[in-house]
């Protein structure tokens, strides 16, 4: 049975931002699994998400301390509707990421990750998929902030889209 997914990472809120963008708040309700690649900064987000998610696969970035770092994994791993999913916060620099993560996870399908606010979508040579979903508050040198959206049914991702986050006004 196909699993609506949202990803996100590097929400920093309430430093970046005071709550998440409502776009992303209406595709978490709706959604079956919500993926966070980390940087939350307050564990009340954490609390948040967790009650108004279906189910969360969750990790702690580098901003993330105290709390967040005693609930959440450095690498959080699920497998959904067949595939294989990891998460972590920081995958080093872009130039050899793929072969880097590839070898790092070798029984991955997809690699969910964050840090650079940088939206992402590569395979690596051995089917590896890599996903950033960018920062929905706080877009750093991006035309508009990023989440993204997904399908998981019967062992493939599909339906990948990347949702620009209008500016705030």
């Amino acid at each position: 049975m196909p699993v609506s997914l949202v990803f996100t990472s590097d929400t920093h809120v309430p430093k970046r931002a005071r709550d998440l963008p409502h776009s992303l708040w209406d595709a978490i309700v709706s959604s079956d699994v919500v993926v966070h690649a980390g940087d939350w900064v307050d564990v009340a987000l954490l609390d948040l998400l967790e009650e108004r998610s279906r189910r969360l696969v969750a990790v702690y970035g580098n901003n993330d301390h105290g709390a967040l770092r005693e609930r959440l994994p450095g690498v959080a791993r699920a497998e959904i509707e067949g595939v294989r999913f990891a998460v972590v916060h920081e995958t080093g620099d872009a130039k050899g990421r793929e072969l880097r993560c590839a070898a790092r996870f070798p029984d991955t399908d997809v690699l969910v990750f964050g840090h650079s606010h940088i939206p992402w979508d590569t395979t690596a040579p051995t089917g590896l998929r890599l996903l950033n979903p960018g920062s929905p508050t706080d877009r750093r040198r991006q035309p508009h902030g990023t989440f993204v959206t997904a399908v998981a049914d019967a062992g493939q991702l599909r339906d990948v889209v990347f949702h620009a986050v209008p500016p705030r006004s």
